[in-house]
């Protein structure tokens, strides 16, 4: 939300050589709705956003619903709130992606609490690796993967629930989430890879499906495995 019109032109809008752009006044004040077309080009958005909300108080976090990125790629979007980018808690809630690219938030120390949009169908590779300050995600129940060391080294996440649907989860996926004390597997899941839960030394028992195949070392030594 753009509180000052003029401000905001100065601080060279239109020198962004952006593809795309709408102007909007609402009754809130004066919006701009971009639809980037690379990842250049959401870099410099998220530049603009970044002065803004240091401006209205909100740094680090910033509200990045009214950007349209349904037609950018995976690599397009890999490692975006992670490099660079890493010092912002984005709220994407209404974002329209399919997957949650690899790298996505790697190293992000801003990130406490996150929700995955409704429709991402699958966590990639490495995308909340070493998050130490997540406490809690909510996957929904479109996705059906988790990819490998998606959450590797969430120290301070305690609890999580995979939902209904979810097939696979990869290599590593949450090594040494050390806070872990409980996980829900739905009996969807059929593979759960190499040191997948290994290190969660909170974890003491799990119960998984009969036909779900894990390896000798998907889970802490002291795990109870329970089979239903």
């Amino acid at each position: 939300m753009i509180k000052d019109f003029q401000t905001y032109i100065n601080e060279g809008l239109f020198d962004r050589d952006q593809s795309e752009f709408t102007i909007g006044k609402t009754n809130k004040g004066i919006e701009q709705i971009y639809i980037p077309k690379t990842k250049d080009e959401l870099y410099k958005y998220i530049d603009i956003d970044i002065e803004q909300a240091k401006k209205n108080g909100t740094y680090p976090n910033v509200n990045l619903n009214n950007i349209d990125v349904s037609e950018l790629g995976k690599y397009e979007l890999n490692g975006l709130f992670g490099y660079t980018y890493k010092q912002i808690n984005p709220d994407i809630s209404d974002w329209d992606i399919k997957y949650i690219p690899s790298n996505f938030f790697d190293d992000n120390k801003q990130i406490k609490e996150f929700t995955i949009p409704n429709g991402v169908k699958s966590i990639g590779n490495f995308a909340f690796y070493y998050c130490t300050s997540l406490t809690s995600v909510t996957i929904p129940n479109s996705v059906t993967s988790i990819g490998r060391f998606a959450f590797w080294q969430c120290s301070n996440l305690k609890s999580v629930t995979i939902p209904d649907g979810v097939t696979s989860i990869g290599d590593n996926a949450f090594w040494l989430c050390s806070s872990l004390t409980s996980v829900n597997i739905p009996d969807s899941v059929t593979k759960i890879g190499f040191s997948a839960f290994t290190a969660c030394v909170g974890l003491t028992s799990v119960t998984i499906s009969k036909r779900c195949h894990i390896k000798s070392d998907s889970f802490p030594e002291n795990c109870k495995i329970i089979r239903k």
